[in-house]
């Protein structure tokens, strides 16, 4: 008998691969705060992984829309860039926090299938 180590890391799997997509993101948006006419983009984390978890369990009505939103800026600059760099650099410091916390998870859970399996 095999493990799925997807079902044994529970929601977290799903959550270390949004979270790394919303990493490659808010790059994005930092990379081109200079860049005349660039929207930036996040996502709405919540609700794409709502739609992870539903589409995993056979539910029907995916938003794939939900995924990627483009971000109103608090002060616009007159070259249309919404990139805001400290409001990016924020987000993305946060997200860095989150994927670290959901990286410690999945480590404490596999750590405890290792000592079952060694009879610990």
């Amino acid at each position: 008998m095999g493990i799925n180590f997807k079902e044994a890391a529970g929601v977290h799997a799903d959550t270390l691969q949004l979270r790394a997509e919303r990493t490659r993101i808010l790059a994005t948006n930092l990379a081109n705060e200079n860049t005349p006419g660039f929207q930036a983009r996040d996502m709405d984390f919540a609700a794409t992984l709502a739609n992870t978890q539903a589409e995993a369990a056979g539910d029907i009505g995916g938003d794939d829309e939900a995924a990627s939103m483009y971000r109103v800026p608090y002060h616009p600059t007159r070259d249309g860039n919404t990139v805001e760099i400290g409001v990016e650099q924020a987000a993305f410091s946060q997200n860095a926090s989150d994927f670290q916390t959901s990286l410690t998870f999945v480590t404490m859970r596999l750590r405890g299938i290792a000592k079952a399996i060694n009879g610990q």
